[in-house]
């Protein structure tokens, strides 16, 4: 499939900002969404991206946001929703109000978003839905309750939308990331080359997937640093 258009809610400096680069430079028209927008300046003057400002974990803000998207760039052929929340802490001791939000944002806005997504894409029999996961979308670490719970949950969403979607030409797809991410923000340790994932080359994975002929459609792709343990 060819991306005319695309939309990254919950777009930060690390895979987002690949993401958008790779799509912009291949002409595609990009907006990205964030609570905070400010942060996303230098990325739009960069690739000529469109941002807004959404909160994913409230509905009728989703909503406009595809509203205002569709607007501006069209109706998104490629929807990636990329947003998550961390509430570390022993099982004791952790916020419960701090773990019902991290759901919402990890979770629940996932699914606000792919909903919108889908009634876009359904009338049109085409489109993609890819979700980034966590190694702990498949294992739950100690002390990461509210990441482990959210993180199944976004995978159990993907893997129902994409039983459910396919046969109607909607290819929905799940991200297994085992390792952390560089960044601006998080440098590769020099005494340790290799040992963070590059978002570029994550951002060629995606790509890649969303590119995929439908007769060989992946749901869930595995990605981590040759280094890591697994």
């Amino acid at each position: 499939m060819t991306i005319q258009s695309a939309l990254i809610v919950g777009t930060g400096p690390g895979l987002s900002a690949s993401l958008a680069r790779k799509l912009a430079a291949s002409g595609a028209r990009v907006a990205v969404a964030a609570r905070d927008t400010d942060k996303l300046a230098a990325l739009c003057a960069e690739t000529g991206a469109h941002a807004f400002a959404c909160d994913a974990t409230d509905a009728t803000a989703v909503a406009k946001l595809f509203a205002d998207t569709e607007a501006t760039i069209g109706s998104p052929d490629l929807v990636i929703y990329n947003a998550s929340a961390r509430v570390p802490g022993a099982i004791t001791e952790i916020d419960h109000d701090a773990v019902a939000r991290a759901l919402a944002i990890s979770a629940f806005a996932g699914f606000l978003v792919g909903q919108q997504a889908a009634i876009r894409m359904i009338p049109r029999g085409h489109g993609t839905i890819l979700f980034t996961g966590a190694s702990a979308s498949v294992k739950g670490y100690k002390r990461s309750a509210a990441f482990a719970m959210g993180k199944f949950a976004l995978r159990g969403l993907a893997q129902s939308m994409a039983r459910e979607l396919a046969p109607q030409g909607i290819h929905v797809a799940h991200f297994v990331i085992d390792g952390s991410i560089a960044s601006d923000r998080r440098q590769m340790p020099a005494d340790k080359p290799d040992s963070m994932l590059d978002p570029d080359a994550i951002a060629d994975t995606y790509l890649h997937v969303a590119a995929q002929p439908r007769s060989a459609w992946t749901w869930e792709v595995e990605l981590r640093p040759f280094v890591e343990n697994f």
